[in-house]
C-alpha cells in the first residue's frame, strides 16, 4: 500500500491545476460577463421609460426615466458607464442624427428598440382609438405596407450606423408588446374587439420586419410579446397603459412592464449570448 501523505500530495496538486485551469477559461470570457462593462441604451419611447411616469427632469421631451429597462438593468448591473441616449418619439432617423454620438470604439453593450415611429404605429393607434374598425383596419394596412417596403432599409441603416459607431459592441435588438388581450374589455377606452386584432396583428408583422434586420445585421433581436402575453391592455394585471392622461403616456409599457416585461427578457438574452460566447 502506498504512503497516504504522497498520495494526498498528488490529490492536492491535480485539484489546484483543475481549479487554476477552470479559472482561467472563466477569465477569457467575453467583455458583458465581466466587471468592465460599457452599456449605451438607444431608442424610441420603449426605451426611454415613457408610460413610467418618472421621468429625469434634464431628459426634457425625451421622457428618460429611473423604471425604464435600461436604467433598471444598469442599477442591478453596475456597468462601468451607462449613457442613456433613448428619447420619446424617436425615429430611424432621429437615432442617427442624435443618439450615435454616445457610442465608441470601447462600448461593450448596446440596446436598442426603433422602428414603430417610422411606421406611424401612434397615429394608428390614435386613428383606431377615435374612428370605426373600418377606418381603424384601413389604418393598419397603411402602417404593414410601410413595415414591409420602407422599413427594412431604414433599420439597415440604422444597424449599419451603430456598427460604425460601436465595432466591438454586443447589440441587442428589442421588439414591441402586443398591446392587447383579447375578449371582454371593461376599461376606460376599450377598443372594440376586431380593432385589438388589427393592431396585434400589426406588432406581429413589425416583429418580423425588426428581427429579420436585426439578424441580417449581426444583432441579437430580443422577443418581448410571449412575456408580455395575458399583461396587455384588457388584462386584470395590464404592463400596458390603456388610455391614460396625459394622453402620451397611453399605450406604453407601465412601471411593471419595463420591470416585469423588458428587464427579465434582456438580461435572459445577455446571459445567453455571453454564455455561448465562452
Amino acid at each position: 500500500m502506498r504512503p497516504i501523505r504522497p498520495v494526498l500530495r498528488v490529490l492536492t496538486t491535480t485539484l489546484l491545476s483543475l481549479v487554476t485551469g477552470a479559472a482561467a477559461v472563466l477569465g477569457a470570457s467575453p467583455a458583458l460577463a465581466s466587471a468592465s462593462v460599457d452599456y449605451v441604451a438607444l431608442g424610441d419611447s420603449y426605451s426611454s421609460g415613457l408610460g413610467t411616469r418618472d421621468y429625469d427632469s434634464g431628459s426634457g421631451d425625451c421622457l428618460r426615466g429611473p423604471k425604464a429597462y435600461p436604467a433598471l438593468w444598469s442599477a442591478s448591473r453596475a456597468p462601468t458607464t451607462f449613457r442613456f441616449a433613448a428619447c420619446a418619439g424617436a425615429t430611424t432617423d432621429d437615432v442617427k442624427a442624435n443618439q450615435l454620438g454616445a457610442l465608441s470604439s470601447g462600448t461593450d453593450l448596446v440596446s436598442v428598440s426603433v422602428g414603430g415611429n417610422d411606421a406611424g404605429f401612434g397615429d394608428r393607434v390614435t386613428t383606431c382609438q377615435l374612428g370605426t374598425d373600418e377606418a381603424c383596419d384601413q389604418a393598419v394596412d397603411e402602417a404593414e405596407a410601410y413595415a414591409r417596403s420602407t422599413l427594412p432599409a431604414r433599420l439597415d441603416s440604422t444597424y449599419q450606423a451603430i456598427r460604425r459607431g460601436a465595432p466591438k459592441a454586443k447589440v441587442f435588438v428589442l421588439g414591441y408588446p402586443r398591446l392587447f388581450e383579447l375578449g371582454s374589455c371593461p376599461v376606460f377606452g376599450a377598443l372594440s374587439e376586431p380593432k385589438r386584432v388589427r393592431l396585434n396583428e400589426a406588432a406581429d408583422l413589425l416583429a418580423q420586419v425588426i428581427s429579420a434586420r436585426a439578424k441580417a445585421a449581426g444583432f441579437t433581436f430580443v422577443d418581448v410579446r410571449q412575456r408580455f402575453a395575458g399583461h396587455g391592455v384588457c388584462s386584470r394585471t395590464p404592463w400596458v397603459n390603456g388610455l391614460s392622461w396625459p394622453i402620451n403616456e397611453s399605450y406604453h409599457p407601465n412601471v411593471d412592464g419595463h420591470a416585469k416585461g423588458y428587464l427579465p427578457v434582456l438580461d435572459k438574452a445577455i446571459s445567453s449570448v455571453t454564455t455561448t460566447a465562452r
